[in-house]
């Protein structure tokens, strides 16, 4: 599709994000360091390039339109990328500054990033990171269009570059009182007689659970589908079910909940965690050296996981 019009330049656009983010002329300009009328130039063009007006602005009071509303997001979204191509392009760029977009899947970000923030932070003061909570499908089609720099996953994902972290069991949970807390060496088979909550469509945790019912020859009875680990882990303490975690999570919700645990016999069923990010991205390096801070996260602030070693040569495909 060809654009015969003007298009917003990044000036404009930075104009509508002041203006959006403070609701106020004179603190959106000098945050952008422009004069009041130079931002009032800026924004009326940026107006005049996207159709119509984008701000209701009168003596008392600053507001978005309905058009204002909702082109902000997408807005915002322009102009990151520019300021991204910018920062890419730049020659004298430093390793390991500007912006960090990482992914993480709901089942692993509550439970590994605040400490691997920390580590990141200390080690990187320069990078700018920011966090993209989604699911599987959501967090591999961010990466591969260039919404994500990287992204936590618990599933392969074909075409991305997979920097291994490491492994964990899975474990069933149980409220405290139920006959089978504190089992040990249990035949997944053991499914067949409980009612199992899992998560809704999307999580790969789901299908893992299933996953493992099915190659047990199990048909599990699933008595509700739930967007968070931590409210399937609530209804499994109030009684409702038994659920399936990865021992990564186990700390937090059984604080939360006072939930037992029963173990799988070995082997037991679990996943692996991985970092991925494009093939042939320039940063790849930068990348390998963030799967290994997150492993020394992980370590550090002893994760009941296994830390799978990396390869020989970081950044190369698997």
């Amino acid at each position: 599709m060809s654009i015969t019009g003007p298009l917003p330049t990044a000036a404009q656009l930075s104009a509508f994000r002041a203006v959006a983010e403070f609701l106020h002329f004179r603190s959106a300009a000098a945050e952008l360091g422009i004069s009041q009328s130079t931002l009032s130039a800026a924004l009326a063009g940026c107006e005049k390039a996207l159709g119509g007006r984008l701000v209701d602005r009168t003596t008392r009071n600053v507001a978005l339109t309905d058009r204002g509303e909702r082109l902000l997001p997408s807005a915002l979204r322009a102009l990151a990328a520019i300021e991204d191509l910018v920062e890419q392009a730049r020659p004298d760029r430093q390793p390991f500054t500007g912006r960090l977009r990482v992914g993480a899947i709901p089942t692993v970000a509550p439970y590994l990033l605040p400490a691997a923030m920390r580590e990141l932070r200390q080690r990187y003061p320069r990078l700018q990171i920011t966090i993209v909570e989604e699911r599987t499908a959501q967090l591999v089609e961010a990466v591969t269009e260039g919404h994500c720099d990287v992204a936590l996953l618990a599933t392969r994902a074909p075409g991305l570059v997979e920097e291994a972290l490491f492994e964990e069991d899975f474990v069933i949970v149980v409220p405290p009182d139920h006959p089978l807390a504190d089992a040990t060496e249990l035949h997944p088979s053991v499914l067949r007689e409980l009612d199992v909550l899992l998560l809704t469509e999307g999580h790969c945790l789901r299908e893992q659970t299933l996953d493992i019912c099915t190659e047990a020859g199990v048909k599990p009875r699933m008595v509700d589908q739930v967007a968070s680990l931590t409210t399937m882990a609530q209804l499994t303490a109030a009684g409702l079910g038994v659920t399936v975690l990865p021992e990564s999570a186990l700390a937090l919700e059984r604080a939360r909940s006072g939930l037992a645990i029963a173990r799988f016999a070995r082997p037991a069923p679990g996943r692996r965690i991985s970092l991925v990010y494009r093939r042939g991205d320039e940063r790849g390096d930068e990348h390998a050296a963030i799967a290994a801070a997150l492993r020394r996260a992980a370590r550090v602030h002893r994760l009941p996981v296994q830390l799978v070693r990396p390869d020989p040569e970081p950044g190369s495909a698997r």
